[in-house]
């Protein structure tokens, strides 16, 4: 009788404390107590303490046993590998590191998405309209979200949620919209430009211009700058071509944040050159790209820079001046300064370029060289068809060659001109504009000449293309050597240890 009232206790413990943990799961799961569920645990818990009590000698006798003590230890060896566990995922979570293994950085957010989330001025909100999660740009926003806290994304499904989809007038499955107060943008890709060029939209008041000069000969924004043009717009610069002889008012447009002068081959004239001397005078911002050979009567206007541009050809003889030929410099060496402060040591290179130098005792005016190329670089003045190349003492120009200069006058209240000149318009023209950091230097000139500072950086990452191409004589060596070589050394090798211990 007392065995089989000592199962019954023993029973009741074990169902005790199935129903409670059943009632304890249920309200996890419904997220609500309710009758039943209070009954469960309620139940479940008074047969397991009646169940503890009636049987806890022998409980007790379990634990003060051999089998108890070792099963004691080891449950709180357990339980304390489970709380070492638990506080570091809690420490992971709170104070989580991540890295990005690749060469080129492919899965980190590039510097300028970077300074643009960090510099957010107002709360963004992303949304997507589908029928399916979009993973890919869960993700990316996901990294944005790691730099900025003003940044928010929802998944909608517009059949769910019809109303939401009205709200944001949405037509069709798959449009991304950014928003921000009361501004929106439909961006047609999600890529890390995309978006970025889409909050930067929705977040700036207004469009800055971009003018270029035209009538000289310059560099086409539809043909030669055509990668320049897009490169503008997908960074919300709108573009404009001006004819200063042809404007009514004589006056560089105010609506024009920089002024750029692009390769003219024909002389400015004075007027032109009165008006550009002006708008700079009065707070403008100008880049000047003069290619060598060409005279665009600008020297007034720069002299009163401290810049003077050099009648020679940059010739670079280094190592490195050679992976284009001499004619392209290539320069590596740039001064400290917001358009050149991540370059590091990467390289520009300019396809013909003219020296730029800036002269001493300038006043209100601070002049600064920024790009130099290498000592091996001079400057030539006389460059002769079928005659060999070489530095003139006195004549040419010596090395190391400065081929830009930016230079900067404080016009007070927080007024202040900026100029950047360098001596050529190739390196960013279509077929140079992509090579290395030739478009970093055009686009952060830009940048920092439209007092855009928080765009000036690198540009998104590409990868690189790392398959290995074979003419035929190697594929056919290639070939030899796995399929022929290889097989025949392994049973060579297992011939002459047969031969040896036979």
């Amino acid at each position: 009788m007392n065995a089989i009232r000592k199962e019954f206790t023993v029973l009741a413990g074990f169902v005790g404390a199935a129903m409670a943990l059943s009632g304890y799961i249920r309200h996890t799961i419904q997220d609500v107590w309710g009758w039943f569920n209070l009954s469960l645990l309620i139940v479940g818990g008074v047969l397991l303490l009646a169940s503890v009590i009636l049987n806890f000698k022998d409980i007790a006798g379990y634990f003060t046993g051999r089998t108890g003590k070792l099963s004691a230890n080891m449950a709180i060896l357990t339980i304390a590998v489970l709380g070492l566990i638990a506080i570091a995922n809690y420490l992971g979570y709170r104070h989580h590191k991540r890295f990005d293994l690749t060469t080129e950085g492919l899965f980190s957010l590039s510097d300028q998405t970077k300074k643009v989330l960090k510099n957010l001025p107002k709360e963004v909100k992303v949304l997507k309209f589908d029928q399916q999660p979009d993973q890919r740009l869960a993700d990316e926003m996901a990294e944005f979200g790691y730099v900025t806290n003003k940044i928010s994304y929802e998944y909608v499904d517009p059949v769910k949620r019809p109303e939401i989809a009205r709200q944001y007038a949405v037509k069709s499955y798959g449009e991304t919209v950014v928003t921000a107060g009361d501004r929106t943008e439909r961006p047609s890709a999600t890529d890390e430009q995309a978006m970025v060029n889409a909050i930067l939209k929705v977040t700036r008041d207004t469009l800055k211009t971009v003018c270029f000069t035209e009538g000289h000969e310059e560099k086409s924004l539809t043909e030669a700058y055509s990668a320049v043009e897009s490169k503008l717009k997908a960074e919300n610069y709108q573009t404009k071509t001006v004819n200063l002889a042809q404007q009514k008012e004589k006056f560089v447009p105010s609506e024009c944040a920089v002024l750029v002068v692009a390769g003219p081959k024909t002389a400015f004239l004075q007027p032109e050159t009165s008006m550009i001397g002006q708008y700079l005078d009065n707070g403008g911002k100008a880049m000047f790209l003069i290619d060598p050979d060409t005279d665009p009567q600008l020297n007034d206007v720069l002299k009163k820079w401290s810049i003077e541009l050099g009648n020679d050809l940059v010739l670079d003889f280094s190592a490195a001046g050679q992976v284009f030929g001499p004619a392209a410099p290539i320069v590596n060496n740039y001064a400290t300064h917001p358009i050149t402060e991540n370059f590091a040591r990467g390289m520009t290179v300019f396809p013909q370029a003219r020296s730029v130098k800036v002269l001493a005792g300038g006043s209100g005016v601070n002049s600064t060289t920024l790009l130099t190329g290498s000592p091996n670089s001079y400057g030539e003045t006389d460059l002769k068809a079928n005659v060999e190349p070489k530095y003139d003492e006195g004549k040419d120009t010596k090395g190391p060659v400065s081929v830009g200069a930016v230079a900067s006058k404080n016009l007070g209240e927080n007024k202040e001109a900026r100029l950047v000149v360098i001596g050529d318009s190739d390196f960013a023209s279509n077929q140079a504009f992509r090579v290395s950091r030739n478009g970093d230097l055009f686009m952060n000139s830009v940048n920092w000449l439209a007092q855009d500072e928080d765009l000036i950086s690198i540009r998104p990452k590409l990868a690189t293309n790392r398959s290995v191409t074979m003419n035929a004589e190697q594929q056919n060596t290639f070939w030899i050597l796995v399929v022929i070589f290889m097989p025949l050394a392994a049973l060579g090798a297992g011939a002459f240890v047969w031969w040896k211990r036979r």
